[in-house]
This record gives structure tokens, sequence and C-alpha cells, in this order.
């Protein structure tokens, strides 16, 4: 599987329009050779250069398989908690300095049904024994 963005290159800067500086709007996402059997997928974007430790930015669960997820999606699949509590994109926000922002992409055999507003930490324990396949995306952004 292969995930990758229109926006921007993998390694490479997320385009201000994605950040809080900006729009703070999701970039549309690419999803390639997802596998057959696959029932949904779970899209999880964090940060783990924050001062405060991982800060999670997007996690969103249950998605349909699809080879596009939209620009300024807004609601995706079952939204699951960021770090600041809330469901949905966050753009990246960093006090200083540029910051990594992985974009992980699940593709699970089975729905985790999981209600709406888990965490990371619960959707990552429920999705275990369930992930057929895994693609990351990573850009930079410097605050």
């Amino acid at each position: 599987m292969e995930l990758t963005s229109p926006a921007f290159d993998n390694e490479a800067a997320i385009p201000v329009r994605f950040t809080c500086d900006g729009d703070n709007v999701s970039p549309e996402l690419n999803i390639a050779a997802i596998p057959q059997g696959a029932a949904v997928l779970v899209l999880i974007m964090d940060d783990p250069d924050a001062p405060v430790g991982t800060w999670d930015h997007w996690v969103a669960y249950d998605v349909a398989p699809t080879g596009t997820i939209p620009e300024d999606v807004g609601d995706l699949g079952t939204g699951g908690l960021n770090s600041g509590k809330q469901t949905g994109y966050g753009g990246p926000c960093p006090p200083s300095g540029t910051h990594r922002y992985f974009f992980r992409l699940l593709a699970l055999d089975a729905p985790l049904e999981l209600a709406e507003g888990a965490d990371k930490t619960d959707v990552l324990a429920a999705s275990e024994g369930h992930v057929l396949a895994e693609a990351i995306l990573m850009g930079t952004f410097d605050g």
C-alpha cells in the first residue's frame, strides 16, 4: 500500500495552507494498492517532535477503503480524539523549529467498531491482529 499527496512529496515541506498559519485544512491524500480483504482504513497524523511528546493531530478509523481522501475532507470515518481533545484534522502548528508530521495509514481486515472519540492508543490497540498493510507519508513544517 502506498500513501501520497499532490500537496507535498514524502519528506518535503507541507504547504502553509494545511497548517494553523494558513487555512488549517487537511491535504488531499491518495492511496494506492489497498490490499484485497481490507474492510476499513485507519488514518493517524502525529508529530513526534512536539515539546510535550508526540502530539496527535488527526485520528480517524473505520474509514471506508478509498483511493482518495479529498482536501478539506471534514468528517472522515469515525472521528478519534487528537491531543487537543477534538475530532477531525488539526494541522501542523509547531511552537518553533522544524517538526515532522507522519500520516500513518492502516488497512484492516475488520471494522474496529469503537465509539466516536477513541484516542490513538485505543485505536492502535484495537487494530492489533487486523492490520493487512501499512503506509506512511511524512511531511515537515517549520514554525
